[in-house]
């Protein structure tokens, strides 16, 4: 699903993010990013959004190339991926339900589509009580929640999560990553950056270990997935004839 080959990305004013970095996330993987502030954790989920692009290497994502991948098709492979940042990024002047139906509204999703799928999502992440709050009369806990529900409304092939819990207390915490394995179990990739060394100790997920720019550790390494779906495109759910 997600595959890295020698990606390096260099900044003008410091120095290299990552540092020939390579790796794969198989279709409905759970792997923890993990590492020190300034390690390149931020970086990986970057390019995989496509918000950046390698300075040297190539990554592909759902069988598209950062080498080939034009800037009029980023929009739709972005539409394919979830991303759940650690500050909630949430319109403040809009309710739970009109936080998630943004997401739909941009790419034109029919109206009447738009409905059921926030209701559905709502449910999944367990705010269906919720779905009129607004963000300030949430918690940090409900508040990620709309967060995560935001990002699967698009029923993504791969979820990225940025610290989702860097600033919850232990109990929020505890919540917002038992939803992440369940939205896994459901066959969604996850991969999450985290500082939460205690979480990923406490769980069986792979882990990849980033210092100063440099994978520095795999767990997977000993026993690597066969690389039989990277290369080969996955269909768009919305051209696949239903």
């Amino acid at each position: 699903m997600i595959r890295f080959t020698h990606v390096s990305k260099l900044y003008p004013k410091g120095g290299p993010a990552l540092d020939d970095v390579s790796f794969h996330v198989n279709r409905g993987e759970f792997v923890f990013l993990t590492g020190p502030s300034g390690a390149g954790k931020s970086t990986i989920l970057k390019l995989v959004y496509v918000d950046q692009r390698p300075s040297q290497g190539e990554v592909r994502i759902a069988g598209q190339s950062s080498v080939t991948l034009t800037g009029s098709a980023v929009p739709k492979l972005r539409r394919r991926l979830g991303v759940v940042f650690q500050d909630f990024r949430l319109l403040e002047d809009r309710t739970a339900e009109q936080n998630v139906a943004f997401a739909l509204e941009v790419i034109g999703t029919p109206q009447d589509a738009i409905g059921p799928k926030v209701a559905r999502v709502l449910t999944q992440v367990g705010l269906a009580g919720k779905a009129t709050a607004l963000p300030h009369e949430l918690s940090g806990g409900e508040q990620q929640r709309v967060a995560i529900a935001r990002a699967l409304v698009n029923d993504p092939l791969v979820l990225l999560a940025d610290e989702p819990t860097g600033n919850l207390d232990d109990r929020a915490t505890r919540g917002i990553f038992q939803l992440l394995r369940d939205i896994n179990a459901t066959g969604t990739a996850v991969l999450m950056a985290t500082h939460d060394l205690a979480t990923v100790r406490a769980n069986p997920y792979r882990t990849l270990e980033m210092n100063r720019g440099k994978l520095v550790y795999d767990s997977a390494s000993e026993h690597p997935a066969a690389a039989d779906e990277f290369d080969a495109p996955v269909p768009d759910a919305s051209e696949t004839p239903q």
